[in-house]
C-alpha cells in the first residue's frame, strides 16, 4: 500500500498593511497649520515680487550716492488718487511738487528723521535761487536729490516718494494708525476734524492731520490756532511716518501684510536700486531702533525780492547737519 506524503506549501508574502496611519486631533491641526503657513508664506513672497514689479521707477538718478543708509523720503502733492472724502480739500492743482522732504537713516540703534522745510531758500542747479520744493517741479526726483545734497551736505543713497492718495492708501491697508490727540483739533483747509484721545485713524484723517497748515485745538471751549507753520507741520508728518512704521511691523500689521505689500507697490516711486525687500529690511530696522531723534532743520524766516523764504538758522543748522552726516546723535532742538 503506497503512502502519499502530505504536500506542504510555504506561506506566501504577508498582505500589505492597508490600514491608514491615524493622527491624533492635535497632530492634524499641526499639519493643517504648517500647510497654511507654507501657503501664506508663498503667497506673501509672490505678492512681494508683484509689488516690486509694480513700484514705479524714478528713472536715472546719478545724483544718488552709492551704498545704503540714507533715504530721501518725499511726499508729492499730486492730487491724483486722493480718497473720495478728501477730494478738493487741498485745492485743484495740476502737476506735483515736493510737499514733504525728510532725510532718514538708522545708525547705532537710533532712528533719525530730519525734515527739510519745503520753503527753504536754496540754489537749484541750473535754475538759480528758489524754494527747495521747486526743484522737483523743475527737474523731478534727480534734481531734487541734487539740490537737497548741495544745500545740506548730505547726499542720499536712496529715493522714496509717495503722493497724497498713496499715503492714505497705505494707512488704510494697515487698518489705520494710532494717534494721541491731546485736544480736539480741526483744520478747515485740510479737512481735519478729530476728537481728543488715543485713537485709530484712517488714511484720510491721517493725511489731513499730516497736511494741516492751519491747525487749531479746542482748549477750554475755545478754538485756538497753534501756529508753528511748516516746522509744526513737519513734526506731525514725522509723527505719522513713525506711526506707519510701527503699525507695519506690529502683529496686526504682519497679519495684514499682503494688503500692505500690495499698497506699497502700487503707491510708491523709488530709485531703481531699491526693492520692496530692501524697504522691508529698512522698515524693520526703523521699527527696531531703540531711540528716535526727530527734528526739523533749524530755520528762520526771511524775505528777498518780495518772496518769503525760510533760511538756515546757523550755527544751529550746521551743527544738526554735521551730526546727521556723521551718524552722531542730533542735538536737542
Amino acid at each position: 500500500m503506497s503512502h502519499n506524503p502530505t504536500t506542504r506549501t510555504s506561506p506566501g508574502p504577508a498582505p500589505p498593511n492597508t490600514r491608514r496611519r491615524r493622527y491624533s486631533s492635535g497632530q492634524r491641526w499641526t499639519i493643517r497649520l504648517l500647510i497654511f503657513l507654507v501657503l501664506a508664506a508663498a503667497t506673501l513672497v509672490a505678492l512681494t515680487f508683484l509689488a516690486d514689479f509694480q513700484m514705479e521707477d524714478a528713472g536715472p538718478m546719478p545724483s544718488l550716492a552709492a551704498g545704503d543708509g540714507v533715504y530721501l523720503i518725499v511726499g508729492s502733492d499730486s492730487r491724483e488718487n486722493l480718497p473720495d472724502d478728501l477730494e478738493g480739500s487741498f485745492g485743484d492743482f495740476s502737476g506735483a511738487r515736493a510737499d514733504v522732504i525728510i532725510l532718514a537713516q538708522v545708525v547705532d540703534g537710533r532712528r533719525q528723521l530730519l525734515s527739510i522745510p519745503r520753503d527753504l531758500r536754496v540754489e537749484i542747479p541750473g535754475q538759480g535761487v528758489n524754494k527747495v520744493n521747486a526743484a522737483y517741479a523743475f527737474g523731478g526726483p534727480d534734481l531734487l536729490v541734487d539740490t537737497v545734497a548741495n544745500a545740506t551736505g548730505v547726499r542720499p543713497n536712496h529715493y522714496l516718494e509717495v503722493e497724497f492718495g498713496g499715503f492714505a492708501g497705505i494707512v488704510d491697508a494697515l487698518g489705520g494708525i494710532e494717534l494721541d490727540i491731546p485736544y480736539p483739533a480741526r483744520d478747515a483747509k485740510s479737512g481735519l476734524d478729530i476728537g481728543a484721545g488715543v485713537q485709530t485713524v484712517d488714511g484720510a484723517t491721517a493725511l489731513a492731520y499730516a497736511r494741516s497748515r492751519s491747525y487749531e485745538e479746542q482748549i477750554d471751549g475755545e478754538w485756538v490756532a497753534q501756529g508753528g507753520g511748516d516746522v509744526a507741520r513737519a513734526a506731525r508728518q514725522r509723527e505719522v511716518l513713525t506711526k506707519i512704521m510701527a503699525a507695519a511691523s506690529s502683529p496686526s500689521g504682519l497679519v495684514r501684510s499682503p494688503l500692505v505689500v500690495t499698497a506699497v507697490g502700487s503707491h510708491l516711486t523709488a530709485d531703481s536700486g531699491l526693492t520692496v525687500f530692501d524697504l522691508a529690511g529698512t522698515g524693520w530696522a526703523m521699527r527696531s531702533a531703540g531711540v528716535t531723534e526727530s527734528m526739523t532743520l533749524p530755520v528762520v524766516g526771511a524775505e528777498e525780492g518780495g518772496v518769503s523764504y525760510l533760511v538756515r538758522d546757523d550755527p544751529a543748522a550746521t551743527e544738526v547737519l554735521n551730526a546727521f552726516a556723521a551718524g552722531q546723535p542730533l542735538p536737542a532742538s
